[in-house]
């Protein structure tokens, strides 16, 4: 039996202190209570008809009770389904009917977006002291998620996750932040999200997991300061944010903090080094691989090995990483020359839900899941991202990865921020634009001067947008899909 809630069994009988707080709501829980509310959750579900197998969709909030609900789904050897409460109707429709979910959890707030049957969790702290329920008997291999993807290519795909997947990414990621009881983890990632998978580590190491509903830069330097913070997790456009102020005084307690979906790049990274001094544990992993069940790292112990700031370091335990041909995946590509990422090991999703074709080009025979990631490894077998294989930008034959570009043009003085993307030309097929965030006044002028100076010519951009922010998922992950049909010609 492997049953990814049990771990919650064996601290509710080894410790008594509290390992969550949410800062909104100002409850606490230990991890019996927490054991105690999913318990009661999972009845319900049960008095509901959801049976092993069945798929629950979430549609809720940033809250514990996202977790709750998402832990008691897996104890009874349900599936699942996380979704973020800022979808549509139409893009939860599309989930409901592909994944023929059973259930959705939610709220009143909102009754109107879905027509589904629902379950609506209140009054939990009611539930810190109800009758354990024994954990459902589940394998390995036994699907406890469906997690969607975020689309940007067509219609989201279901990775099909697995307790033993689980089992994997939570192990590891225990491992890279060396996770102990004293550790005080501040969580961001939205719950819709694999990220999560970080703050679940936290619980299982039973440290104290404050969870943060949604992101503000000033609660989050208070929370570092008053809650003596030593692990934090970030994302590229947080750490961007620090290096803008000196914020020292707030983070003095933390030890190493989490960067992940989406590039760092090297000039931030430097930055913020340079500042605080903090080992940024740059992080590299997907929806279909649980973050960095299946993936790589730079660890604060090789961190100093990292000197040009760009690494996502080497493969965690039981992974494997190489470069392939991006056309034909059996060809394996030399060290320092660039190719489709691919990854092998244990928290591998099983597959795309209902999705064969999907399935069959993306997750081989052998074990090994194309990424659609380029990259490439150095002599030591570190990882280096350099793009997303959709994103790269084929203009008369020249490649030209946005990253890349990006990590020039990011240092000229006027530039807060800047995105490199395709538009179509007749003439070239397409060719590499930008969309930049002034700091203060535009100098467009500039800013090509400055690439020319510094950039192979094919790789200057042809024309520049100016744009107050970057579009993203959540403040996150840069959706260049989005600037290319803003900007369609």
């Amino acid at each position: 039996m492997l049953n990814i809630t049990t771990f919650l069994d064996a601290n509710s009988k080894r410790l008594d202190k509290d390992v969550l707080y949410n800062p909104t709501t100002g409850e606490k829980y230990n991890s019996g209570e927490i054991l105690s509310i999913i318990s009661e959750i999972g009845r319900d579900l049960k008095n509901l008809g959801i049976e092993k197998g069945d798929r629950v969709l979430i549609y809720l909030k940033n809250s514990e009770e996202y977790l709750f609900s998402l832990f008691a789904i897996w104890r009874i050897g349900a599936i699942a389904i996380p979704t973020n409460r800022i979808m549509t109707a139409k893009e939860l429709e599309y989930i409901v009917g592909d994944s023929k979910a059973k259930l959705m959890i939610t709220d009143s707030a909102a009754e109107d977006i879905i027509d589904i049957d629902n379950y609506i969790p209140n009054n939990i702290s009611d539930f810190k002291n109800c009758e354990v329920l024994t954990a459902e008997n589940t394998d390995w291999d036994d699907l406890c998620q469906l997690q969607y993807t975020s689309g940007t290519t067509g219609q989201p795909k279901g990775a099909m996750l697995t307790h033993g997947n689980y089992f994997t990414a939570i192990h590891n990621e225990c491992d890279v932040l060396t996770l102990k009881q004293d550790d005080v983890y501040l969580g961001i990632y939205p719950m819709a999200h694999v990220g999560l998978s970080w703050s679940i580590a936290a619980l299982r190491a039973a440290a104290y997991y404050i969870l943060m509903e949604q992101f503000n830069i000033d609660e989050y330097l208070e929370l570092c300061k008053n809650e003596k913070v030593t692990v934090l997790t970030g994302m590229p456009p947080v750490i961007h944010t620090l290096t803008t102020m000196d914020a020292r005084k707030n983070l003095k307690t933390v030890r190493e903090i989490v960067s992940g979906g989406g590039p760092l790049h090297k000039k931030i990274w430097k930055d913020f080094h340079q500042t605080y001094q903090i080992p940024i544990i740059n992080a590299y992993g997907l929806s279909e691989t649980i973050v960095i069940g299946t993936g790589t790292v730079i660890r604060p112990e090789d961190y100093w090995e990292a000197d040009r700031f760009e690494s996502v370091g080497h493969p965690v335990c039981f992974s494997e990483v190489k470069i392939v041909d991006e056309h034909n995946p059996a060809i394996s590509i030399p060290k320092y020359e660039q190719g489709e990422i691919a990854l092998r090991g244990p928290a591998v999703a099983k597959g795309y839900w209902g999705n064969e074709e999907k399935t069959r080009t993306s997750f081989l025979d052998d074990g090994w899941f194309l990424t659609g990631d380029i990259g490439y490894l150095d002599d030591d077998n570190r990882l280096f991202i350099t793009d997303r294989k959709k994103d790269m930008i084929v203009m008369s034959g020249w490649k030209i990865y946005p990253t890349e570009v990006e990590e020039v043009l990011i240092k000229y003085s006027a530039v807060k921020e800047i995105a490199i993307f395709s538009i179509n030309d007749c003439h070239r097929g397409e060719i590499p634009v930008a969309a930049v965030v002034w700091k203060n006044d535009a100098d467009e002028k500039g800013l090509l001067n400055y690439a020319r100076e510094n950039l192979s010519r094919y790789k200057v951009p042809r024309k520049i947008f100016a744009l107050d922010e970057l579009p993203r998922v959540n403040g996150w992950k840069l959706l260049r899909r989005e600037l290319r049909q803003m900007f369609k010609v």
